[in-house]
């Protein structure tokens, strides 16, 4: 059973913290086994004492004794994280969110586990390298930093990527593999990562998320090249290091990054038979690597004759000669097949053998590298080498109508690419990877570089980079048809790569211009998609800044402001910048006469109005997106503009008619078929007000069951729905009292919300630990995650829990004594309010009391009066019993008849939720007076 950083192994009795075994006693571990056993459950005190001391009487003294040890062997209450709270008269409760897994199971999904998205593909034999893999896997294992370093093409990343398929049964599959080679701007380093572990970024510092996410997480992480951008990968990972002590890296790169922690392997170049031992036989011969690789090779390209002893001499020289790099063996073995042993010998002693000199201080076997690189590259036809260059700009992977689109010219038909791509990928200077639906090529990174330094000396660079932005700009356009929803994202997710190889063309001094804002529009809807909004932003900003009056009021231009708004939106940018973007989309939309693109751009403009708290906005723009939606025949945007109107309601006061206008999009779902959730997924959006305004309008029971169904497990795509309802729900949980379910949310929220960079998400799970925190009487420790959770909200402009959390505050400012601190603060709130929002009541009830205790009953009564008349008016009856209650408490036992009967009055005209905190107080209070 796993919890945050524990696993816990009942049969085995062993308790693991990232690994470690943590010490607790037996008894104690005999309670975590029941409570973790049980989660979200009270369990009863006699439950666990049978449990622990199943043939003794003890008493709950040493009860509290073993729960204490638990707590402190778990860090319970460290960082807000909360695992045991006690239920006061009942028992204990594990608050923390339980996944369990059987050894069987855990086995079978490790032995299954092939994540196609997370590793490469494995070489099915990496010829030589046994050894040095069993020396990697054992300082890995030690030290968790290693990297590889040497030459291109002497086999890091196929080391690498053998490494990580064989530690997945080690980290259950938590293996990602981060590929550098696609990226220019060293800034996107911390992005690309981020992107690649899952996390979705959403402050302008992407490395303190990710490692804010990776923290507490045991997991291996796979950089690949980075030579490139050295000095931004150093310093991640030296943070990664130093900061996530679960994490374990495996780096490659031309050179070591030189950061702590770091314990760098040479990769060696294959052993070739010595040049001393020039009369081996082939036996003898073939227990070298190199030899093994380069005779494999070449069987595999159709050379598979039988080496006696004079073959095996010529095999010994040719490996010599490319001095057992990897690359160059699998090039040199093209060219046995071509050629033979003999020929392929002569011509690396000829005059192809050096054309191309690298630094005078680079190694050695860089220059040979190098050098087989050109006499290959010589021994080419004049089509397959400008097929080669050309295939250069391909940064990711391609099929062959794209080949054909980048390829082609007048100088190269098309018919002669796919005969000219074969040969290539027979000579393996491109490797081919056939899936289920059609062949998909790639060209390895350093023939890639060798071939694109050609296309750019050619004089051909220019006209070739134009087909591939143009064909970039197409296949984004144009959707994957014939696939699951998941293999058309897995191909549109391929496009990243070279859609920022196009975009960083099209954008610079030699670039298409008229390319750059068509491009740029296409390019931000994946970026998007795959989560990357910090990309998104930028290149939205940078697109927008590139308008030319000509692209004004374009649907190129409406794709750029929305993105730039809702990249913006969730990245912590500046609110006044979102709200042009947004209403600048919206005015695009309703100038091309586009009701559709409308209605939903005045969804995110609503959303964008409910997370700053800006409530008295949010009627018009929910009317607006509902009549086109209706004018269009759009039975799922009509449900949608129903809904924005009862969160419309609802956040400005008017309960009755929110809940009208929920149910009534609910009625609608019911007809129209599911509707595939996306980054806000919907139909949930119907969900996450209803509770809370079944709880204020006075149907506790139904906004409880409301809330719990909030809390079930996110579907696929559907991250900030699953956080945002786990807040509502929060709501809901704490204004019925029950504080074990509040607690269990915030640890569900916190988990979610660290696995995936949501900051604000966390920010409001910390409030809520703090609330927590008060209501048990720790007020110094909630006061402080408070504050800290409000600064950051406040930072981040997400007002929308920032009032609840201000209340909390007041009321353990209060019970501290610093009655006049608290009253100050509720009075702020209630200035800062847009309005007449759904909790003023509720401000102007705390008000009231704290009035009370500054001296002032006169302000205190007229501030109650005034709560329960603004409940009665807007239908808000929780609210209303509340304020009853704490006027009826002004008075205390010499209450008005007034006073006593309105409360009583109120509390009549519940149906339901008896059983919840409020109800259960004014029950008290009645029977007390009365």
């Amino acid at each position: 059973m796993s919890f945050g950083p524990f696993r816990l192994h009942s049969q085995a009795r062993l308790l693991e913290r990232d690994g470690i075994p943590v010490s607790i006693g037996s008894r104690a571990l005999d309670i975590l086994v029941l409570l973790v056993s049980h989660p979200g459950e009270v369990v009863r005190k006699d439950e666990l004492i049978a449990k622990a001391w199943p043939d003794l009487n003890v008493d709950e003294s040493s009860l509290r004794f073993h729960i204490g040890q638990l707590r402190r062997a778990l860090a319970d209450g460290q960082d807000g994280e909360r695992y045991i709270t006690n239920v006061p008269s009942r028992g204990y409760c594990f608050v923390a969110p339980v996944s369990t897994s059987s050894p069987r199971m855990e086995r079978q999904q490790s032995s299954s586990l092939s994540p196609p998205q997370v590793l490469p593909a494995r070489l099915a034999d990496l010829i030589g390298r046994e050894p040095l893999l069993l020396k990697i896997r054992g300082l890995l294992a030690r030290e968790r930093f290693v990297t590889l370093s040497g030459i291109g093409g002497i086999g890091k990343t196929a080391v690498a990527v053998a490494l990580a398929h064989e530690f997945l049964e080690e980290y259950r599959g938590d293996i990602r593999f981060v590929d550098f080679s696609s990226i220019k701007d060293p800034g996107l380093v911390p992005t690309v990562a981020a992107a690649a572990v899952g996390l979705m970024i959403q402050s302008s510092d992407p490395a303190s998320s990710l490692i804010d996410m990776l923290r507490g997480r045991r997991m291996l992480l796979v950089l690949d090249n980075c030579e490139h951008v050295i000095d931004e990968a150093a310093g991640l990972a030296e943070c990664i290091y130093l900061q996530a002590p679960a994490v374990s890296l495996l780096v490659t790169s031309r050179e070591a990054l030189r950061v702590r922690g770091e314990h760098v392997v040479e990769v060696p170049a294959l052993e070739a038979p010595p040049a001393e031992k020039a009369e081996l036989s082939a036996s003898e011969v073939m227990t070298y690597p190199a030899a093994q690789l380069l005779l494999d090779r070449a069987a595999a390209a159709g050379c598979a004759h039988e080496v006696g002893d004079q073959e095996a001499r010529l095999v010994a020289q040719i490996c010599r000669k490319v001095d057992g790099i990897a690359l160059a063996i699998e090039l040199a073995a093209g060219l046995v097949r071509t050629h033979g042993l003999g020929e392929t010998m002569r011509l690396l002693d000829g005059p192809l053998r050096l054309r191309w000199q690298g630094r005078r201080t680079a190694p050695a076997r860089h220059q040979t590298l190098n050098a087989t690189l050109q006499w290959s590259y010589e021994l080419m036809t004049d089509i397959e080498r400008s097929v080669l260059q050309r295939l250069a700009l391909f940064t990711g992977p391609f099929n062959l109508g794209a080949a054909i689109a980048v390829a082609a010219d007048e100088s190269v038909a098309p018919d002669f690419i796919a005969e000219t791509l074969g040969r290539l990928a027979g000579k393996s200077l491109v490797s081919a990877s056939p899936d289920r639906r059609r062949a998909r090529y790639r060209l390895l990174d350093t023939m890639r570089a060798y071939a694109l330094d050609k296309l750019i000396k050619s004089g051909d660079f220019s006209a070739t980079a134009l087909r591939h932005a143009s064909l970039l700009l197409s296949e984004l356009a144009q959707g994957v048809s014939g696939v699951t929803a998941q293999d058309a994202a897995s191909e549109r997710g391929e496009l990243l790569a070279d859609a920022r190889a196009a975009l960083d063309w099209a954008f610079s001094a030699d670039g298409e211009v008229s390319l750059r804002i068509p491009l740029a529009a296409a390019s931000v809807k994946l970026f998007i998609e795959s989560s990357l909004l910090m990309e998104c932003r930028a290149w939205a900003a940078r697109g927008v800044a590139a308008l030319t009056a000509s692209d004004l009021d374009s649907q190129n231009e409406l794709d750029l402001q929305f993105a730039l708004g809702y990249a913006t939106m969730f990245t912590g940018g500046e609110c006044g910048q979102v709200e042009a973007a947004l209403q600048r989309a919206v005015l695009i939309a309703e100038r091309l006469q586009d009701p559709f693109s409308t209605s939903r751009l005045l969804w995110h403009l609503h959303t964008f109005y409910v997370r700053i708290g800006r409530y008295s906005r949010l009627l018009p723009i929910a009317q607006r997106s509902e009549q086109l939606a209706q004018q269009i025949g759009d039975k799922a945007g009509v449900a949608r503009g129903e809904a924005l109107l009862g969160v419309s309601y609802h956040l400005a006061g008017d309960q009755v008619q929110a809940l009208r206008r929920l149910e009534t999009s609910n009625d609608i779902l019911a007809t129209i078929p599911p509707i595939r959730p996306g980054h806000f997924a919907f139909p949930c959006i119907v969900e996450l007000p209803l509770s809370c305004t079944l709880w204020v309008a006075g149907y506790p029971d139904q906004a409880l069951r409301t809330a719990r169904a909030l809390a079930r497990p996110p579907a696929p795509g559907d991250q900030f729905m699953y956080a945002a309802g786990l807040c509502w729900a929060a709501a809901v949980f704490r204004w019925t009292g029950d504080w074990v379910l509040v607690e269990q949310s915030k640890s569900w929220l916190a988990a979610f919300a660290n696995t995936r960079g949501l900051l604000t998400y966390k920010a409001i799970a910390d409030g809520l630990s703090g609330q927590a925190m008060i209501a048990r009487g720790d007020n110094e420790q909630g006061l402080h995650l408070l504050r800290s959770a409000l600064a950051r909200l406040h930072a981040e402009n997400y007002e929308l829990h920032t009032s609840a959390f201000d209340c909390s505050m007041a009321e353990a400012l209060s019970a501290l004594g610093q009655h006049a601190k608290a009253l100050r603060t509720v009075e702020a709130t209630i200035a800062r309010a847009d309005g007449t929002t759904f909790d003023m009541p509720e401000l102007l009830r705390l008000r009231g009391e704290l009035l009370v205790l500054n001296g002032n009953r006169h302000d205190a009564l007229a501030s109650l009066e005034h709560s329960i008349a603004l409940a009665e008016q807007q239908g808000a009856l929780s609210w209303q019993l509340r304020a009853s209650a704490s006027l009826v408490r002004l008075h205390g036992e010499i209450a008005r008849h007034d006073a006593l009967g309105a409360l009583a009055a109120t509390y009549g005209r519940f149906t339901e939720g008896f059983e919840t905190a409020d109800l259960t107080d004014a029950r008290q209070l009645l029977d007390s007076l009365q």
